[in-house]
């Protein structure tokens, strides 16, 4: 099993034990914030494997209409993971939430909802503690957790934390609504904590789906690694301009970069082709993920060529 899908899988054995016991539950009790719990949890469930789909298409091989591989079916089925989250999760949650407002009906044998709660909250946590400690360790060079989330370019290690994270919550929600439901003898808190959940799913899923499409259409690489490459082309003495630096993602670990080279007019068409070499393996061993390098090298308004072809450079 690959590194990145362990949080997937993970997720997937918690989500799958968990809505079978929420639903259950709902049915014996009548609560309606379990049932949109039991939603929840089938939702992410389904998310997962398409989760694991996108990761599984995103491995194919180039084609000749795919020349660059399929890295962004990951960020594809991410969004339609997210969508999800939002129309069936939020959605269906919300509805129910109001069902039960406009006509409440007290829970019954409440110590059920509350057995399931306890259990969910210990599936549900362990699978988010595996994969925050994943998500961690693939941004160990960055100090916050918005800086995580915003630099991250995996979107299937953060819906999975995503949906963890708002599990979680939603089961403090659900305990806490059970217990004034029964407490305060009101069963419409049952209903107004439904609503409460489809919104945090909403709210998340509005998340997901802003990453996932600044990936799909093409999200560029960060402004510090563009001064860094920069500086890497720059360090050399026969360079005398490096151009606008273009770098897209073209998966989580695939990032394609090309940009301009201009060189001093006495530099000899050996040194040139050396030279961009020297570069493209400077920001290979400094930037592993950038698996595809383009470079034109010119002069002051003129391309150095050898043997009739521009002085360029791909790897990956």
């Amino acid at each position: 099993m690959a590194k990145s899908q362990l949080p997937i899988y993970g997720a997937v054995a918690a989500n799958i034990a968990i809505a079978v016991s929420k639903v259950l539950v709902a049915g014996i009790t009548g609560s309606s914030v379990m049932l949109s719990e039991g939603v929840h949890s089938t939702v992410d469930t389904l998310n997962d494997v398409l989760l694991l789909v996108g990761v599984e298409f995103s491995k194919r091989s180039p084609t000749q209409q795919h020349p660059f591989g399929h890295g962004k079916e990951l960020y594809f089925w991410s969004l339609i993971a997210a969508v999800f989250i939002f129309g069936l999760g939020g959605g269906v949650s919300t509805y129910e939430g109001i069902l039960h407002i406009l006509d409440p009906e007290p829970i019954k044998d409440v110590k059920w909802s509350y057995i399931v709660i306890g259990i969910a909250t210990l599936f549900e946590g362990s699978s988010f503690l595996i994969a925050l400690r994943h998500f961690l360790s693939e941004h160990a060079e960055t100090s916050t957790m918005r800086q995580m989330v915003r630099d991250n370019r995996d979107p299937s290690t953060l819906t999975i934390l995503a949906e963890d994270g708002a599990a979680l919550i939603g089961l403090a929600i659900a305990a806490f609504a059970t217990y004034l439901s029964q407490r305060l003898a009101m069963p419409v808190i049952d209903g107004v904590a439904s609503v409460l959940i489809g919104l945090l799913l909403c709210g998340v899923a509005v998340l997901l789906i802003r990453q996932s499409r600044g990936l799909l259409v093409g999200e560029g690489i960060r402004a510090e690694t563009i001064a860094a490459i920069r500086g890497i082309a720059q360090g050399h003495p026969e360079v005398h301009r490096v151009g606008p630096i273009l770098g897209m993602y073209l998966g989580a670990d695939d990032i394609l970069l090309a940009f301009d080279v201009e060189f001093h007019p006495e530099t000899a068409a050996s040194d040139v082709a050396r030279a961009v070499d020297t570069i493209e393996k400077g920001i290979r061993a400094a930037y592993p993920k950038i698996t595809r390098i383009y470079i034109e090298a010119r002069t002051f308004g003129a391309a150095v060529r050898t043997d009739s072809a521009a002085v360029g450079s791909q790897s990956g």
